[in-house]
């Protein structure tokens, strides 16, 4: 009987896991845009950040999540919460949100799953616009041009999943080689 329920523990887990994996956007890109159009370019850079971030962070154990190069550095994990925190700034602008910090505590399949939709809500909003000027970026009485999600929360995010994916390889644990960064597919067996 034990053996039994063992075994459908691991099966329900499994499934879960699976589940979770398959209902998580930026697997693969979404098909690009037929028009181009500010909104649908600023939403491609960020579709483009959804990917990298996936696979930068997918299948890492918590030896991954706890490495860093040297004592100065910050822990994979500490740098994933970084760029969660970061994609909360991109949506708050699409949503005209002020960014309040929010004290809420995350474990890492939280900070990751929540930073993926954040990512693909956002885009998806900007997909849609057509004039993305209207989403500033807001710090209480401060609003600051939609330009600087670009150079800021996004170019940052992708240079930190970099990051990730250069650490788990040094921890012993690299990406899927299967991935094609420049057709943003993966390659199927």
């Amino acid at each position: 009987m034990k053996t039994l329920s063992v075994l459908l523990l691991y099966l329900t887990t499994t499934i879960m896991i699976s589940q979770t994996k398959t209902n998580l956007p930026y697997f693969e890109l979404p098909e690009a845009s037929k028009n181009f159009t500010a909104g649908t370019v600023a939403a491609r850079q960020i579709d483009a950040l959804g990917f990298r971030f996936y696979h930068a962070t997918d299948g890492l154990t918590q030896q991954d999540l706890e490495f860093k190069p040297d004592d100065d550095a910050k822990t994979s994990n500490e740098t994933i919460k970084h760029i969660y925190e970061l994609s909360k700034i991109v949506l708050n602008s699409t949503l005209k949100q002020d960014n309040i910090k929010s004290q809420t505590v995350l474990d890492f399949n939280q900070l990751r799953t929540q930073t993926l939709l954040n990512l693909k809500q956002a885009a998806d909003i900007l997909r849609s616009s057509n004039d993305i000027s209207q989403y500033v970026i807001i710090f209480g009485d401060n609003t600051i041009p939609f330009w600087n999600n670009i150079n800021g929360p996004i170019s940052d995010s992708i240079w930190h999943c970099g990051q990730i994916a250069s650490f788990r390889r040094m921890s012993g644990n690299p990406i899927n080689p299967k991935l094609n960064h420049f057709t943003g597919t993966v390659k199927k067996d």
